[in-house]
């Protein structure tokens, strides 16, 4: 573990919040596009709500064979986004006959994103972001501290 590792570990997690961020954003901003891709057959299918799935930074090689040379255990460095994926619950039906996208029943195939659910993403996201900036200027504290001990 060096002295860095928790300022690179909290600058990754701050970087995994933003994409989550970014992520709600857009499936705030899609919520009402009916025509966001294509199918097989040509006919357009709405926009799916998406999500990120994160997991815990691997250490590379080269660290685990250093961590056994010197027998010391260090935790892992951070997280980081693995994927983006998308939502398969199914789209929201609504009646509106005049809806140029509806079908021969007049129901109209609405996305899967519900904005109440994207703002609370949005909301715990910008709490983590918060928690990392503090983690790192206590960090940054810590460490100028210690730069006033060797003066």
């Amino acid at each position: 573990m060096g002295i860095f590792h928790s300022l690179n570990t909290s600058a990754s997690a701050l970087t995994a919040q933003r994409l989550r961020m970014d992520v709600a954003s857009s499936n705030i901003a899609n919520a009402d596009s009916t025509r966001a891709t294509r199918t097989e057959d040509g006919n357009w299918e709405p926009y799916r709500r998406k999500t990120v799935v994160f997991k815990p930074k691997e250490e590379s090689f080269q660290s685990f064979l250093q961590k056994a040379a010197n027998s010391q255990s260090s935790s892992s460095g951070g997280v980081e986004a693995v994927k983006i994926t998308e939502d398969d619950e199914p789209f929201k039906m609504v009646y509106n006959p005049n809806h140029p996208d509806s079908d021969q029943n007049g129901y109209v195939k609405l996305p899967n994103v519900d904005p109440l659910q994207e703002m609370v993403d949005i909301m715990g996201a910008t709490r983590s972001y918060e928690a990392n900036v503090t983690s790192i200027n206590a960090s940054k504290n810590m460490l100028m501290k210690a730069l006033e001990i060797g003066r």
